[in-house]
C-alpha cells in the first residue's frame, strides 16, 4: 500500500489548566485508502491494527510509514483488541460478509471462535469490544445493517470468558456501541448512540463488580441531536476519549472520569474510533472516514495490553 502523511491544523479547545492537547498540536493523517475505518488497536509489533469495514483488517507501521493488509476476509471486523497474552480479538459484524461472532487471531494467523450465540442465538452484530486482566472480553451486540433475520429481541452487551461462557450483562439501553474499561477496572464506560432523531444519544457509566456483572448505570453526557459517541479510548487518569458528532461537529471528545467535557479535538472526516499508542503510549490514533489519522498528546494511553 502507498504510504500518505498529511499534517492538519486544527484549533484544540483546552481546559483551563489541562494540557492534554498542546496548543501547537497537529492532526496527521497517515492512510487514507479505506472504505470505511474503525476499531484501531495498538499491537505487540508497535503497529496500528485497524478495520476497513468493507472486508479487511489494515496494519500500519508507524516505523516505516507503511500501510499493509493483515487479514482478508475479515468477517466485517469492526472493534479490535489486544488481549493479555497479545492476541488480537475482533468484533465481527453483520451485513454483506459479516460472521457476527468475536474470534481471536493467534499469533501464527489462525483464527479461533470465541462465541458466536448467546443461548443458542446468533449475535446481531458484535460491534465493539474491550478486555479486562482476566481476558473477560465484553463487547456490544447492537443491529446498524444488515437484513439478516435477528434471533436476539434486544440490542445488549455481553461478557465473553476465557472459556467461551457468554452472559448478558447490560439490555436497558437502545443501541451500545464503544465501549471502555476504567484504569483500576471499576467501571464500564458505554456509548449508547441510536441512529433515529427520535433516539438519546448518551454516555453511560456503569459500575463494574469482581464478577464481570454491573451495577446501576449512570448518564454522563447526553448530545442531545448531534452524533454520540461511536468508539472510545482511555488515558491513565481515567480522561475519556470519545469519537462524536458529524461535519463541523466531528471530533474526539475528551472527558474526566466524571463526565466533564475538557477537551476537543476536531476531525476532517467524522471519526469512528481511536486508540492510544507509540513509544511514549502519548499518540492517539484515530479512525474517521476512510482515513487513519494521529496526534500526539501530553498524558499516557491506557490498554491492558502494551507492546515490551
Amino acid at each position: 500500500m502507498r504510504s500518505i502523511l498529511f499534517i492538519l491544523l486544527f484549533p484544540a479547545l483546552i481546559h483551563a489548566g489541562d494540557t492534554i492537547v498542546p496548543k501547537d498540536a497537529k492532526l496527521e493523517k497517515v492512510w487514507s485508502e479505506g472504505e470505511f475505518t474503525e476499531g484501531p488497536a495498538y499491537g505487540p509489533d508497535h503497529c496500528v491494527y485497524f478495520s476497513d469495514i468493507g472486508k479487511r483488517i489494515m496494519k500500519y507501521d508507524p516505523q516505516t510509514g507503511k500501510t499493509i493488509e493483515y487479514r482478508n476476509p475479515s468477517g466485517r471486523a469492526n472493534g479490535l483488541d489486544f488481549d493479555p497474552k497479545g492476541r488480537l480479538v475482533a468484533a465481527e459484524g453483520a451485513n454483506t460478509g459479516g460472521n457476527r461472532r468475536i474470534t481471536i487471531t493467534n499469533k501464527d494467523g489462525s483464527v479461533r471462535v470465541l462465541a458466536d450465540k448467546w443461548k443458542g442465538k446468533r449475535f446481531n452484530s458484535p460491534n465493539d469490544l474491550t478486555i479486562d486482566y482476566k481476558a473477560r472480553v465484553y463487547f456490544t451486540d447492537p443491529r446498524y445493517a444488515g437484513s439478516e433475520p435477528r434471533e436476539i429481541d434486544t440490542e445488549s452487551v455481553y461478557r465473553v470468558d476465557p472459556t467461551g461462557d457468554v452472559t448478558q450483562i447490560i439490555n436497558d439501553v437502545q443501541k451500545p456501541n464503544g465501549i471502555i474499561l476504567s484504569p483500576d477496572m471499576s467501571i464500564l464506560y458505554l456509548a449508547d448512540s441510536p441512529s433515529s432523531p427520535k433516539g438519546t444519544r448518551l454516555l453511560l457509566a456503569y459500575p463494574l463488580k469482581d464478577n464481570g456483572t454491573v451495577g446501576k448505570k449512570k448518564v454522563l453526557h447526553d448530545f442531545g441531536a448531534d452524533r454520540g459517541i461511536d468508539g472510545m479510548s482511555i488515558d491513565v487518569k481515567g480522561n475519556i476519549y470519545g469519537t462524536a458528532g458529524r461535519g463541523k461537529t466531528a471530533a474526539v471528545n475528551i472527558f474526566s472520569p466524571e463526565g466533564k467535557k475538557i477537551g476537543f479535538i476536531p476531525t476532517p472526516e467524522d471519526p469512528n474510533n481511536c486508540v492510544f499508542g507509540g513509544a511514549d503510549r502519548k499518540m492517539l490514533y484515530v479512525t474517521a472516514g476512510r482515513s487513519l489519522y494521529r496526534i500526539h498528546l501530553t498524558i499516557e494511553g491506557f490498554a491492558v495490553y502494551w507492546p515490551k
